[in-house]
């Protein structure tokens, strides 16, 4: 395990010493700068079978360019949820800035599908989100949907930036992206510079059991002119 653990740390090394040529191409970006949570685990999970999965390669995330002056909006903000009374944890759990794998450091939401949303107070240009579900244990959650828009309700002006819900089982329109597992780097969506007020995540239950988790979502992007 303990090589295991190496082998990560020489890797992202490896990438970080990447990050600054690749910011040098273009002097109007920066590297995005992600507060990583320990690992929960190591190695490449085995026995997941899911028909729209990603190919597992073992390696950190590379590095994320975002436009110079991209801040953390998310820290702090106000969390809905579909779920009124959720089973474990509160909402407010999304966007404390706590990001540990243990319990005590999620909130846990009801079966089939489910939400949460960040209401970041005003519109933004949106460069990063990322999202971290539950890391103590590989697992993949099912029908991820990412969506943003000035609208709280979602009812108009919705942009979809994710989507791996394959078969529409969520009614929101199927989707073309993989599914994913989960671990310690958390999910990175990119919104590709979408203004929007509002970030709702969707997940419906995942290969572990029916239930949602969130354990921290992160949203960056331009401060608001």
């Amino acid at each position: 395990m303990a090589k295991r653990l190496s082998w990560i740390a020489t890797a992202a090394f490896g990438l970080a010493a990447l990050a600054p040529a690749a910011a040098a191409q273009d002097p109007g970006k920066e590297v995005l700068k992600i507060d990583l949570p320990k690992p929960m685990f190591v190695g490449t999970p085995r026995n997941i079978r899911t028909p729209n999965l990603e190919t597992v390669t073992g390696k950190p995330r590379g590095p994320f360019l975002v436009p110079v002056g991209t801040t953390l909006l998310s820290l702090g903000r106000p969390v809905a949820s579909s779920d009124k009374e959720p089973v474990i944890g509160e909402t407010a759990f999304v966007t404390d800035g706590k990001k540990s794998g243990e319990d005590g450091y999620y909130v846990e939401l009801g079966p089939m599908l489910q939400w949460v949303q960040i209401d970041l107070g005003k519109s933004h240009e949106l460069t990063a989100i990322v999202a971290w579900h539950y890391h103590s244990q590989a697992r993949v959650y099912r029908d991820v949907v990412v969506q943003v828009s000035d609208d709280k309700d979602f009812v108009s002006g919705v942009t979809t930036v994710f989507n791996n819900d394959h078969d529409n089982s969520s009614g929101l329109g199927a989707g073309k992206d993989k599914e994913y597992i989960e671990t310690f780097d958390g999910k990175l969506f990119d919104p590709k510079g979408v203004k929007a007020r509002y970030v709702r995540l969707y997940s419906g239950g995942n290969t572990s059991n029916d239930m949602n988790h969130y354990v921290e979502v992160e949203v960056y992007g331009l401060p608001a002119k």
